[in-house]
C-alpha cells in the first residue's frame, strides 16, 4: 500500500489549499484517513481524519476552516483548507489506518509529507 500526496505550497495568510492523497495497492477497504501535520520543532499532531462512513474528526486549532473529504471507492482523501494562518505552517502527512487487502487488515500507512508554508 502505497500513499501519493500532493498539492502543498506557499500561499499568504487568509489563503487556500487544497491536499489530495492517493492510496494505490490491492486494497479491499480503508476504515479511516487522515491528515496530519508536523511544524519545525513539534511534535506529528493530527489535523483531520474521516472514517469510511463519512464521520470526521477535527484538531480544533483547524475546525471551521478545513474540511477533510474522501472517496472510498478511489481511495482517495483531500483536505480543503481556509483562511489558513501562519501557524498553520508545516509539513502534512496522509495517513491511512485500518487498511484492507486481501492479506488482511494493515497500517496505518503514510504518504511523503507535502510542505505548507503560509506566510506574507
Amino acid at each position: 500500500v502505497q500513499l501519493q500526496a500532493s498539492g502543498g505550497g506557499l500561499v499568504q495568510p487568509g489563503g487556500s489549499l487544497r491536499l489530495s492523497c492517493a492510496a494505490s495497492g490491492s486494497i479491499l477497504r480503508i476504515n479511516a484517513m487522515g491528515w496530519y501535520r508536523q511544524a519545525p520543532g513539534k511534535r506529528r499532531e493530527l489535523a483531520a481524519a474521516i472514517t469510511s462512513g463519512g464521520v470526521t474528526n477535527y484538531a480544533d486549532s483547524v475546525k471551521g476552516r478545513f474540511s477533510i473529504s474522501r472517496d472510498n471507492a478511489k481511495n482517495t482523501v483531500a483536505l480543503q483548507m481556509n483562511s489558513l494562518k501562519p501557524e498553520d505552517t508545516a509539513v502534512y502527512y496522509c495517513n491511512a489506518g485500518g487498511v484492507w487487502t486481501v492479506q488482511g487488515i494493515g497500517g496505518p500507512y503514510w504518504g511523503q509529507g507535502t510542505q505548507v508554508t503560509v506566510s506574507s
